[in-house]
C-alpha cells in the first residue's frame, strides 16, 4: 500500500509544467450503462479501446451523472453546475428537447468549459450530440448553439436521435398520440354513435351540420396526426455544420464513420496548438444504428453492434493520438451522460437497452443504475496507470479540472458544483472533495448522497421513488421513462436509507432498528438538503411547456441536401 502511495504521489509530483494547457478530448456515450464496458465487467461485448484508457490511466467506479437525463445532464457536464441552477430542469413530465424549433436551452449566461478555454487560446470543437437548445426568438439568432457557448466548430445534431428519426423504428410519442388523437377519436365516435341511435329511437333529432361537423373534427384529428409523423423526421433529425443544415433529414449511413472523420480533421488542424474535442456520440442511443462492417458482429444484437462501433471509434482517436505524437499531451476523458435505459424493450422482446450492472434502476431516475456511470482519465506521465478510485465523484467534476489545467480562473460570480478531480487522480489526497451530492429528478430533490469526513460509509436518502411497473420489475414500462411527481412516486418520510459503501445494489434499506444512528445521519443529510437548497436563485425554466413546444419561426430549414437520405455517405453526398 505505501509503495502504490509513493508511486501516485511520483507521477502526480512529475514536472506539473512539462505539459502545460495540455489537450482535451472528451468522448461521452449517450445512455451507455456502467455495465457495458469490458473495464466494468462485461466479458461479452468488446470494448478493447475503451479498456485501453482505463488501464493506461483512472478509472472511477462511482462516478455520477448530475442528472439521469440528457438535456440536464449535459448542461450539468458543461457548466459544472446542478442544471437546476441554469433553469435546465424541468417540472413537467417531459425533461428533455424534442424539437429542433424549441426556445427554450441552455442561457447565454450560462458559462462553459468550452468558453473558458477558448479564452485561453484553445481551439474547441464540438462533435456529435447536442441537445441544449438553438434558437431563442428567430431562427438565426442561434442563441442556444455550441458555437455560442464557446465552441469553434459543431458537427453534429442539434437535438438528438430519436426513434422517429429511423424509419421503421417506431416513435417516442405513442403515449401523447394515445392521449390527443385515439381518445378523442374515441369519444367524438362514441358521440356519434350515441347520438345517432337516440335518432333513430326518436328521442333525439340530430341536425346533419352536428353529424358533419364530428365528421370534420375526426378528420382534422387523424390529418393533424399524419402531418405530424410525416414531417417530425426533416423537421427534427437534422445534421449541422457550424450554423448550416447539411442533411435534413440525417442520415444514418456511415454516420459514426462521418463523425469519427471529422474529430479526426480536427484533431489534424490542431496539432501545433492546444485543443478541446468534445466527441459526443449519438450512439447509444435508440434508435439504435450501427455501419455494415459491425452489422450482425456483437454477441448482443444491434445494441452490441453500436457499442463495438462507437469504441472502434475511440480507437481511431487514440491510434491519431499516437500517430501525431500527442498521447502525452492529451487528457482523455471517457463518460456516459446517464445509466442504460432498461425500458428499452421492443414489441417483439428484442432488448435495446445496455446493462447497468449490478445497480438497480437505469436512466431517468436516481437509483444508482441511472446515475452511476463509466469514469475513465487517461494522461499518461502525469496519471498512475491501472489506478482505480471507489470515491464518490461526478461528471460536474471535469468543468473545474480542466478549467484549472488551462490556466484559466474558475468564474466567482456563481456557484460552481463540480471539484477538481486533480489532487484525488494524483494522490493528493484519498477522499473525495463531495461530501455531500443531490441528485435531482428533473427540478425535484429526489436523494442526497452524504461521504462524512474520515469514513468509509456512503450514505444515501431517497425523500421519494419511482413507482416500477411492473411491481417486479427495475424499471418503469409502461410509461418508457420513470416519472418525477404525482401519482409516479413514492414518498418517504422518513427517507429511505442506505449504506452505498455495504449495499450497493440499493435492496436493504435501513432502521432505526438496524442503524444506531439511523435519525443522526438523516438529519445531517436533511440539513445538507437544505442549505444547499438555500443556495437556489430564482432563474427562467428553459424547460417549461412554453419553451418545449414546437415554434415554426424558430424552425432551421432547408439543406442542399433536402431529403437527403438518397445520399450514401457523408453530407455531401460523398461515400467513404
Amino acid at each position: 500500500m505505501k509503495m502504490l502511495l509513493l508511486l501516485m504521489l511520483f507521477y502526480g509530483s512529475v514536472n506539473s509544467d512539462a505539459v502545460s494547457k495540455p489537450n482535451i478530448i472528451i468522448a461521452m456515450a449517450d445512455d451507455l450503462g456502467i455495465g457495458d464496458p469490458g473495464c466494468y465487467g462485461n466479458t461479452t461485448l468488446r470494448t478493447p479501446n475503451i479498456d485501453r484508457i482505463a488501464k493506461g490511466g483512472v478509472k472511477f467506479t462511482q462516478h455520477l451523472a448530475a442528472s439521469p437525463l440528457c438535456t440536464p445532464s449535459r448542461a450539468a457536464f458543461l457548466t459544472g453546475r446542478y442544471p437546476i441552477r441554469s433553469g435546465m430542469a424541468s417540472r413537467s413530465k417531459v425533461g428533455v428537447f424534442l424539437f429542433s424549433a424549441s426556445s427554450g436551452g441552455l442561457p447565454t449566461n450560462e458559462i462553459t468549459f468550452a468558453k473558458l478555454l477558448k479564452n485561453q487560446g484553445y481551439s474547441t470543437a464540438l462533435i456529435g450530440k447536442w441537445h441544449l437548445g438553438i434558437n431563442c426568438n428567430s431562427r438565426d439568432d442561434f442563441c442556444h448553439h455550441p458555437l455560442n457557448h464557446g465552441f469553434d466548430h459543431f458537427y453534429g445534431l442539434p437535438v438528438t436521435n430519436l426513434r422517429d428519426c429511423k424509419p421503421g423504428s417506431g416513435t417516442v410519442f405513442t403515449t401523447a398520440i394515445h392521449m390527443f388523437v385515439f381518445i378523442p377519436l374515441q369519444i367524438v365516435g362514441i358521440a356519434l354513435v350515441t347520438l345517432e341511435a337516440l335518432n333513430c329511437l326518436g328521442l333525439f333529432r340530430l341536425p346533419h351540420w352536428v353529424f358533419f361537423s364530428c365528421l370534420l373534427l375526426a378528420a382534422t384529428i387523424i390529418g393533424l396526426l399524419a402531418c405530424f409523423l410525416h414531417f417530425f423526421r426533416p423537421l427534427n433529425c437534422i445534421l449541422m455544420r457550424n450554423h448550416e443544415v447539411v442533411q435534413q433529414p440525417m442520415s444514418y449511413d456511415n454516420l459514426t464513420q462521418r463523425l469519427t472523420r471529422e474529430a479526426l480533421k480536427f484533431i489534424n488542424r490542431n496539432t501545433g496548438t492546444p485543443f478541446l474535442l468534445f466527441l459526443s456520440y449519438i450512439h447509444v442511443h435508440t434508435a439504435l444504428f450501427s455501419s455494415k462492417e459491425f452489422v450482425g458482429k456483437s454477441k448482443h444484437g444491434i445494441y452490441g453492434d453500436a457499442v463495438e462501433e462507437m469504441d472502434w471509434s475511440i480507437g481511431q482517436i487514440l491510434k491519431a493520438l499516437d500517430k501525431k505524437k500527442l498521447t502525452n499531451k492529451t487528457l482523455v476523458y471517457f463518460t456516459s451522460d446517464q445509466g442504460a435505459h432498461i425500458e428499452e424493450v421492443t414489441d417483439k422482446g428484442d432488448i435495446h437497452g445496455g446493462s447497468n450492472g449490478i445497480y438497480k434502476g437505469g436512466k431517468a431516475n436516481n437509483w444508482e443504475g441511472g446515475i452511476r456511470v463509466p469514469g475513465l482519465l487517461r494522461w499518461p506521465g502525469v496519471l498512475q496507470p491501472g489506478t482505480v478510485i471507489d470515491e464518490p465523484t461526478s461528471n460536474m467534476d471535469l468543468f473545474p479540472t480542466i478549467v484549472k489545467l488551462a490556466g484559466a480562473a474558475l468564474p466567482e460570480d456563481r456557484v460552481i458544483d463540480g471539484r477538481d478531480l486533480m489532487p484525488l487522480l494524483q494522490g493528493k489526497i484519498l477522499q473525495s472533495e463531495h461530501e455531500f451530492l443531490f441528485h435531482y429528478c428533473n427540478a425535484y430533490l429526489n436523494a442526497v448522497r452524504w461521504h462524512p469526513r474520515n469514513s468509509t460509509s456512503i450514505w444515501k436518502a431517497f425523500f421519494f421513488t419511482p413507482k416500477f411497473k411492473p411491481d417486479d420489475s427495475n424499471g418503469c414500462f409502461p410509461t418508457h421513462v420513470c416519472f418525477c411527481n404525482g401519482h409516479y412516486v413514492t414518498r418517504h418520510n422518513p427517507p429511505l436509507l442506505f449504506d452505498i459503501s455495504k449495499d450497493p445494489k440499493e435492496r436493504h434499506p435501513l432502521t432505526s432498528k438496524t442503524e444506531n444512528h439511523f435519525h443522526e445521519i438523516l438529519r445531517v443529510m436533511q440539513e445538507a438538503a437544505d442549505n444547499h437548497t438555500k443556495t437556489l436563485s430564482a432563474v427562467p425554466n428553459q424547460l417549461s411547456w412554453g419553451n418545449l413546444l414546437w415554434k415554426p419561426w424558430l424552425q432551421l430549414c432547408c439543406s442542399s441536401s433536402y431529403l437527403s437520405l438518397a445520399n450514401n455517405g457523408d453530407d455531401n453526398g460523398h461515400a467513404y
